[in-house]
């Protein structure tokens, strides 16, 4: 059962800080989760954060660094000596701590690592700083189980035995060879049910997927999502093994992932959150925003081009929000389905045949809509027939086109490296705004004749 923070306990909380009754503070927090006592810090000032992490055993405390908003991270660290901060990484996993240690100013990583007790655990760490955090090398931890072609069944056994120690959760085991390239996997069903003299050369499945230490993180996520597997293994250059990834890694990357997309499609050129300053917000909102308004000032200057049609058919100003909104809503949802297929890499088929697809569904839709329009204009609005007719085939056109540019401007930006979750914000809105308010004015014109 979810674990529920209440402003009572959080106002408990404080009154043990204040009054200094650490003990007590020790046995309330004893039997709740560290990730629910990351979040209980967040609630507090840094000074009483602080000041629960330091009552704290190292076991639990390693681990609520890894859950607490990089903010407060940023000042426990502070707050902590080199060593101190090495026997929190010593708790913690490879790739935890290198995570960690890449948040410090360069001096302190070298600090921090001198003195890390273990050392093995260190030439772990300094191995996965080399990589981009943005890779599978980046991602992936050094903990795993292995095992070499050449053994037989009882050795591996012994092998394991001591290499589980160090590993938290065994999700499989991994077979290599004298160079220590990934040759396959061991079922552990195969390993008990064999005799133990049995070399692991005949009974190891050599199918096995696998990453590179370069390919990005988010290929990582689709492929993991797409076989459903709980880790990975990791090969370098030469195919040897060199780590794997588990799933609670890939959570936090398709978390950021879709938070970046959701922004991106928001309008937000940057990686912010709602705590952020002033400044960095503005920094991240108003470059779409002055698109926008130049967006504005080009469909101003647009319909400024039709001023004979507004003067002779005043009632088509009336329109234009709705084939607006029109444009801007479809152009949105079209985009998003293929932003959305991209991402999960289930868009199948040329663009040719996709456009097509969504000419006729365009169709369809603005066929529906324009009868409503029509008959809406007619029976609440007193519309005359020709100008009823003039919107509802202006309606249509915007629609087929702004479904077209929803469509083909992901799979274009996709083609040229730029993120195509930019395609479902303001640029695929503003973009469909002026141009349906050009078809609009343009189908208004050939019908009414002015």
């Amino acid at each position: 059962m979810e674990f529920k923070i209440s402003r009572d306990f959080i106002a408990q909380i404080e009154q043990l800080i204040s009054e200094n009754r650490e003990k007590e503070l020790q046995d309330l927090l004893e039997d709740i989760h560290y990730a629910d006592i990351a979040e209980i810090m967040g609630e507090l000032d840094d000074s009483g954060a602080i000041y629960i992490f330091h009552i704290l055993d190292s076991e639990k405390t390693a681990e609520i660094l890894l859950e607490i908003d990089e903010e407060v991270r940023e000042k426990i660290l502070r707050e902590l000596s080199s060593k101190e901060i090495a026997e929190e990484l010593d708790e913690l996993s490879t790739d935890d701590a290198a995570d960690i240690i890449a948040e410090l100013p360069q001096d302190r990583k070298e600090e921090v690592i001198s003195e890390l007790v273990d050392v093995e655990h260190a030439k772990d760490i300094v191995d996965l700083l080399r990589y981009d955090e943005d890779s599978a090398g980046g991602l992936m931890g050094k903990e795993l189980v292995k095992v070499n072609e050449n053994w037989n069944v009882l050795t591996c056994v012994k092998e394991m035995r001591e290499q589980a120690v160090n590993v938290q959760r065994v999700h499989s085991i991994y077979v290599v060879d004298d160079e220590n390239r990934l040759k396959g996997r061991l079922s552990l069903k195969d390993l008990l049910t064999t005799s133990t003299k049995t070399p692991i050369s005949e009974v190891y499945i050599p199918k096995v997927d696998f990453v590179k230490v370069d390919t990005p993180d988010v290929e990582v996520a689709r492929i993991m999502q797409k076989y459903d597997l709980e880790a990975i293994p990791v090969v370098d250059e030469l195919g040897r093994l060199v780590g794997r990834i588990t799933i609670d890694d890939i959570v936090d990357v398709i978390k950021e992932e879709a938070d970046k997309d959701y922004q991106l499609a928001a309008g937000i050129s940057q990686d912010v959150e709602a705590d952020d300053s002033i400044i960095e917000l503005t920094r991240a909102r108003l470059p779409w925003l002055v698109l926008a308004l130049l967006g504005g000032f080009i469909t101003v200057k647009v319909m400024g081009l039709f001023d004979a049609a507004m003067k002779a058919h005043s009632e088509l100003f009336f329109y234009t929000p709705l084939i607006a909104a029109m444009a801007g809503n479809v152009g949105v949802q079209s985009s998003a389905i293929i932003v959305q297929g991209i991402a999960n890499n289930t868009i199948s088929g040329s663009l040719f045949s996709r456009l097509i697809k969504e000419v006729s569904l365009s169709l369809l839709n603005g066929t529906i809509l324009a009868i409503i329009l029509i008959l809406g204009s007619h029976f609440l609005l007193d519309v005359d027939y020709d100008l009823g007719l003039t919107v509802s085939i202006s309606l249509v056109s915007v629609i087929i086109i702004a479904s077209l540019i929803g469509t083909f401007i992901p799979i274009l930006l996709n083609k040229v490296g730029v993120d195509p979750a930019l395609a479902t914000g303001p640029f695929i809105t503003t973009s469909n705004d002026i141009c349906g308010i050009l078809i609009y004015f343009t189908i208004a014109r050939a019908i009414l004749g002015f």
